[in-house]
C-alpha cells in the first residue's frame, strides 16, 4: 500500500533544495541498498529504524545497570542479615551452654572461659566470642591483651534480660555483634556474652560473584544490541529508509485518500487474508470491525464475492449482489508492480442498476434451474427416484416444500386411472416437521382443492393465500388448519402430463418467503413439471416393459423342481437390476434314478435374451429326453444356437449374434458318479463331506454358437453328502471385480457355509452380492444321495430263451423281499417282454437290473445299438405287441444308449 499510494501522487513533494528523500533514493534504483549504507543508516539514527535501534540499546543498557545495582543492594542486605543471625545464634548458644554460669562464678572465669570461647569462635566462623561480667569487663577475647578491658557496645538491654544486635565500628572494623545475658537458675543476670562478625567475611562470596554477574550483563547487553541491530535492519528494509517526518506525512496522506474516496478498497495477501479495508468497503460489504487479519472466506460474504476475492484473479467490473446492493468489483494483483504477493480490489456501488439486473438475475436463475432439471431429473429409470429428483431440485431454489402424488398404476408401470386414489410418492422440504401428508399416504383429492382442479382440467393452479382458500381447506379441515398455523401460506399445483395422460400432480408450498407465488412463478412451475413428466413417463414405460420381461422370464424358468431322490436341491434366481437377462437353470430327472443339472447364460438383457433363453431351455428338455451324454447334448445346443444366429441374420442383417454358455451335469446315485460338460461356462464348485472346497477340472469348451470344436466331459466320483454348486457368471464377476477374485470369494463363502443346500445358498448370496447387481444370477446347490446296495438287484441273462423264466422267478423273490408283491405280476410281464426282445434282436452279454427308488425301475442291458419301436399290431400279426404291452403297464419307458450298447428301461410307481 505504501508503494501504491506513493505512485498515485498523494505524497507532497519535498521543498526546493532539500536532500533527496528515502522514496526518491528508492526510485533511483536498487544500487542504494548497500549493506554498509543500511548499517550506517541504522547507527546514525536519522531514520525510524535508527531511532528504534538507539532506543532499544538504551533501554537494554538501563535494564542491565538496574539489574546489577539491584543485585549489589540485595547482596549487601543479605550479608548484613546473615551476620545478625549468625552472631545472635552463636552468642545465645554459648550463653546457654552448660558450665557457663559456674565459670562466671568461679574464682578465675578467664581461665575457664577463654579456651571455650576460642573453640566456639573457630567452630562457628565468627570473628570473636567475648564473655564479660555485668559491668562490661571482658573475661575472654581473641586478642588476650584486650581481656580485662571495657567492652565496646551496648549492654543495657542485655542487663535487663533482653538480647541486642547492633552494627558498630569495632577494633577489627565494621562489624555486627550480638549481646545476650547469662542467667543463673534464679533468672538473675550474672554475665553477658557477645559474638560478632565483620561484614566483609560474610559478603566475600557475593564480592567474588559480582564480576561474573557483570560479565553476564555485558554479554546480555551485547546480544540485545545485536538483536536490536537485526530488527532495526529489517525495519529499515520495511520502511525503505524513511524518516519519522516522511512516514508521518505519507501515512497522513494514505489515511486521507483511503477514507475519503467513495470506492471500497480491499488489500489481501496471497493466502486470502484481509490486510486492509477502508470505510467504504466496510459499509458496502458489511464487514465486522475486526475484519482485518481474518480470512476473506470467514467474514460472512456471499459465496460469489468471497470466492472472487480469495482467488486473487484479475477481474474488471464484475457485478456481484451483496445484500440489497449490486457491486462492480475490479481486482488486480500487487505482484505485477513489484510489490508483495497479494491482490487489491476496488468496489463500486451500482445499485441504480438493481431493477434491471434483478430481473436479469431472476431470469438467469430460472434458466439455470430448468437446465438443471434437464440433466438432473431422470437419471434412473425408477418412477419413485425420478419423483424424488424433482422435489430435491425445487427445494429450496423454488419452493420450501414440494410434494409429488402419483396414481398407483403409474408406480407399477400401468395406465393411470382418473378415478383411482393417488399415493404420495416424494416429499422434500426445508424442515422435517411439516404437517403435510407423509410419503406413502393414499390420497383422494376433492374437486374443489387445487390438486383436484389440476387433475380434472390438466392445468396448473395458483393459490396465493391458503388461509383464504375455502376450496383447498375442504380437502381436510383439520390438516389444512395445521398447515396454515405452521406458516405455509402459498401454493402452486401442476398436473404431471405426458401427452394425454395425467400421471399425478405436483404441489409447491411456500413458507419462509413472505411474498406469495405469482403468475410468473406458475409458468416456471409448469415448465419444470413438464420436463419432469417426460422422465416419469419414461420410467413408467420402462417399469412396464421390465415387468413384462420379468414375467416372461419367470414363466420360462422352472416354477417347481421335479421330484427325484438322487439330489437334495436348493436354488436361487435373482434378475439383474438393470434389466432382464438370459440366465436359466433346470433339474431334469433321467432314467435309472439319474438326475441332470443344467445352468446356462444368454449374453445380453431384455426380451430378446429372455426369449432365446426359453428356446434353449426347451431344447435342453427335449435333448435330455433322449438320454444323451452331456458332451453330445451340448454339441446339439451348439448347433441350435448357430441356426438361431443364421435365422436372425437372414431376417434382419443387424440382428445381434446370440452368445450363450452352458454347463450340463448328470449324476447317477447308484455309481455315485457325476459326468459334467461345459461350453464357456464357469466351472462347478464341489464341497466334500469334510467341508473342503474345490473347483474340479472340467474342460471349458467354447461358448455355444461358435461351432467346429468338440466338447469334452469330466467324470467325478462324489461321496454321499457332497454338495455340487452350479452358478452363472453374475455371481462371481462384474465390472469392478475380476472373475478370479470372485471365485476366491466364492470359495471362502462355501467354506463357512452350513451343511444344508439352503444354508449354502444363503451364505453365498450374502457374501457375493453387491448393492445393485448388473447381471442375472442363477445358483443351484445339490447335495448328493446314494442308492443303497440292498435297493439294487442285478442278474446276468444267458443267451437261452429258457432263461426268461429264471429271471421272472428271481425278480419275484426280490420283490417279495422289498415288500412289493403287488407289482410282481406286472413286473414279470414287463421283464419278460424286454428280455425276450434283447434275446431275439440284441446281442450278448445281457443282464437285468432292478432298482427300488421313488419308482420301481426295470432295466435290460444288451450290446446292440438298435432301438426298438412301438407299433400297433393288427389282428392277424403274430407279434409286435410286446412294447405296446410294456407301454400300457409302465408309467414311463425308453431307451438309453451306452458306449457298449443300450438299455431299455421301464418305471412303475410304488404302491
Amino acid at each position: 500500500m505504501v508503494r501504491l499510494l506513493g505512485r498515485s501522487g498523494t505524497r507532497s513533494p519535498l521543498r526546493p533544495g532539500a536532500a533527496p528523500s528515502a522514496r526518491q533514493r528508492r526510485e533511483a534504483g536498487p544500487s542504494r541498498w548497500h549493506p554498509m549504507a543500511g548499517l550506517r543508516s541504522v547507527v546514525g539514527g536519522r531514520s525510524v529504524a535508527g531511532q528504534v535501534f538507539l532506543l532499544v540499546v538504551v533501554i537494554v543498557l538501563l535494564l542491565v545497570v538496574a539489574a546489577v545495582v539491584a543485585l549489589v543492594l540485595q547482596v549487601r542486605h543479605d550479608t548484613t542479615q546473615e551476620a545478625r543471625n549468625r552472631s545472635l545464634a552463636v552468642a545465645e548458644t554459648f550463653a546457654n551452654a552448660p558450665g557457663t554460669v559456674e565459670a562466671l562464678e568461679s574464682p578465675d572465669p578467664t581461665a575457664v572461659l577463654q579456651p571455650r570461647a576460642e573453640a566456639a569462635r573457630e567452630q562457628s566462623k565468627v570473628d570473636f566470642v567475648v564473655v564479660m561480667n555485668t559491668d562490661g569487663i571482658r573475661y575472654t577475647h581473641p586478642k588476650p591483651d584486650r581481656i580485662g578491658k571495657q567492652f565496646v557496645g551496648t549492654i543495657a538491654p542485655a542487663l535487663a534480660g533482653e538480647s541486642v544486635t547492633e552494627e558498630i565500628e569495632g577494633t577489627i572494623g565494621h562489624l555486627v555483634q550480638a549481646v545476650v545475658p547469662v542467667k543463673d537458675p534464679d533468672g538473675q543476670v550474672v554475665g553477658l556474652v557477645s559474638a560478632g562478625i565483620t561484614t566483609k567475611n560474610v559478603g566475600g562470596t557475593a564480592d567474588r560473584q559480582l564480576p561474573l554477574v557483570l560479565a553476564a550483563a555485558a554479554v546480555a547487553l551485547a546480544l540485545a544490541t545485536a538483536g536490536a541491530a537485526l530488527v532495526s535492519r529489517r525495519l529499515l528494509r520495511q520502511t525503505h529508509g524513511l524518516g519519522p517526518h516522511e512516514m508521518t506525512r505519507m501515512y497522513e496522506h494514505h489515511d486521507a485518500v483511503l477514507h475519503a474516496v467513495r470506492e471500497g478498497v480491499l488489500i489481501l495477501d496471497d493466502s486470502g487474508t484481509l490486510l486492509l479495508a477502508n470505510d467504504e468497503a466496510h459499509r458496502l460489504l458489511g464487514l465486522p470491525a475486526d475484519a482485518e487479519g481474518r480470512h476473506i472466506l470467514g467474514l460472512g460474504l456471499d459465496p460469489g464475492t468471497a470466492d472472487l476475492l480469495a482467488s486473487g484473479r484479475v477481474a474488471t467490473d464484475e457485478v456481484h449482489r451483496v445484500g440489497d446492493r449490486l457491486l462492480a468489483v475490479n481486482q488486480r494483483t500487487t505482484e505485477s508492480a513489484g510489490g508483495p504477493p497479494g491482490s487489491v480490489a476496488t468496489l463500486r456501488d451500482s445499485t441504480e442498476l438493481r431493477a434491471l439486473s434483478g430481473r436479469a438475475e431472476t431470469a438467469r436463475e430460472r434458466l439455470n434451474m430448468l437446465y438443471d432439471a434437464g440433466v438432473g431429473i431422470g437419471t434412473s429409470l425408477d418412477v419413485t427416484r425420478t419423483a424424488e429428483e424433482l422435489t430435491e431440485l425445487a427445494v429450496p431454489r423454488f419452493a420450501d416444500f414440494v410434494t409429488v402424488d402419483l396414481f398407483d398404476a403409474v408406480l407399477g408401470g400401468g395406465q393411470p386411472d382418473a378415478a383411482a386414489a393417488l399415493s404420495r410418492t416424494a416429499l422434500s422440504g426445508i424442515r422435517k416437521d411439516a404437517p403435510l401428508y407423509p410419503v406413502g399416504e393414499r390420497i383422494r383429492f376433492v374437486g374443489s382443492s387445487p390438486q383436484g382442479h389440476s387433475l380434472g382440467t390438466g392445468r396448473g393452479v395458483l393459490e396465493p393465500r391458503l388461509g383464504e382458500a375455502p376450496g383447498w381447506q375442504a380437502q381436510d379441515l383439520e390438516r389444512s388448519a395445521q398447515i396454515v398455523e405452521y406458516g405455509i401460506h402459498s401454493l402452486i399445483t401442476v398436473p404431471l402430463r405426458a401427452g394425454t395422460l395425467v400421471l399425478g400432480v405436483v404441489s409447491f408450498w411456500r413458507l419462509e418467503k413472505p411474498e406469495p407465488f405469482d403468475a410468473d412463478e406458475l409458468v416456471l412451475a409448469e415448465e419444470l413439471v413438464a420436463r419432469a413428466a417426460v422422465s416419469i413417463d419414461n420410467a413408467r414405460r420402462y417399469t412396464r416393459e421390465h415387468s413384462m420381461a420379468v414375467t416372461l422370464q419367470r414363466s420360462l424358468l422352472p416354477r417347481n423342481l421335479p421330484e427325484q431322490g438322487a439330489l437334495e436341491i436348493a436354488y436361487r434366481y435373482l434378475p439383474a437390476q438393470a434389466g432382464v437377462g438370459g440366465d436359466w437353470f433346470d433339474v431334469l430327472p433321467l432314467s435309472g434314478a439319474r438326475v441332470a443339472l443344467v445352468v446356462g447364460d444368454v449374453v445380453g438383457h431384455g426380451l430378446y435374451a429372455a426369449a432365446t433363453m426359453g428356446r434353449l431351455r426347451t431344447a435342453v428338455h427335449n435333448f435330455s429326453a433322449l438320454d444323451l451324454p452331456p458332451d453330445e447334448l451340448i454339441a446339439l445346443l451348439d448347433e441350435l444356437v448357430g441356426r438361431i444366429d443364421q435365422d436372425e441374420t437372414e431376417e434382419d442383417g443387424n440382428a445381434p449374434v446370440t452368445g450363450a454358455t452352458c454347463l450340463y451335469a448328470v449324476y447317477d446315485p447308484v455309481s455315485r458318479r457325476c459326468t459334467v460338460a461345459r461350453a464357456g461356462h464357469p466351472p462347478p464348485a464341489l464341497i466334500r463331506p469334510d467341508g473342503s472346497v474345490e473347483f474340479p477340472e472340467v474342460p471349458a469348451g467354447p461358448p455355444l454358437g461358435l461351432g467346429g470344436l468338440p466338447f469334452e466331459t469330466a467324470e467325478l466320483e462324489l461321496a454321499e453328502g457332497s454338495r455340487l454348486v452350479l452358478y452363472t457368471d453374475g455371481l462371481v464377476e462384474d465390472r469392478e471385480r475380476d472373475i478370479d477374485v470372485g471365485l476366491e470369494m466364492l470359495r471362502e463363502a462355501l467354506g463357512r457355509a452350513g451343511q444344508s443346500p439352503e444354508d449354502t445358498c444363503r451364505v453365498v448370496l450374502d457374501s457375493q452380492l453387491t448393492a445393485r447387481s448388473s447381471d442375472d444370477i442363477a445358483l443351484i446347490v445339490a447335495r448328493t444321495r446314494a442308492v443303497a446296495a440292498d435297493q439294487v438287484a442285478e442278474w446276468p441273462v444267458p443267451a437261452d430263451p429258457a432263461a426268461v423264466g429264471e429271471v421272472r422267478a428271481a425278480v419275484t423273490r426280490q420283490l417279495a423281499e422289498w415288500g412289493l408283491d403287488e407289482l410282481s405280476f406286472t413286473t414279470e410281464l414287463i421283464l419278460s417282454e424286454l428280455v425276450t426282445n434283447a434275446l431275439r434282436y440284441g446281442g450278448g452279454p445281457i443282464h437285468v437290473r432292478v432298482l427300488r427308488d421313488r419308482n420301481l425301475i426295470c432295466e435290460v442291458f444288451d450290446s446292440s445299438s438298435t432301438s426298438p419301436h412301438l407299433r400297433y399290431a393288427t389282428m392277424t400279426d403274430e407279434g409286435g405287441r410286446g412294447l405296446f404291452l410294456v407301454a400300457q403297464l409302465a408309467e414311463r419307458w425308453g431307451t438309453r444308449y451306452l458306449p457298449a450298447g443300450k438299455v431299455i428301461w421301464a418305471e412303475q410307481p410304488l404302491p
